[in-house]
């Protein structure tokens, strides 16, 4: 009886293993000046533009979205 609650109690552990993978499909990754097609752009970021992209990064940077500057000394 030990043997067959043993059995049970190994193949109700392994079970858990046996996770399925969880994809959609295949991933195409985009690089991340490509852009979004929506309105909830930053005005003046051209979608594609690594040029504007980098300028907009460095803009928040410098006004406002940075945590270290805006955090109290």
């Amino acid at each position: 009886m030990k043997h067959i609650s043993l059995i049970v109690l190994s193949v109700a552990a392994l079970t858990a293993c046996g996770e399925n993978a969880q994809t959609l499909g295949t991933k195409n990754d985009a690089t991340a000046y490509s852009g979004a097609a929506n309105s909830y752009v930053e005005a003046g970021w051209t979608a594609g533009d690594k040029t504007s992209w980098e300028q907009q990064l460095r803009a928040r940077g410098q006004y406002g979205q940075d945590d270290h500057s805006r955090a109290p000394k």
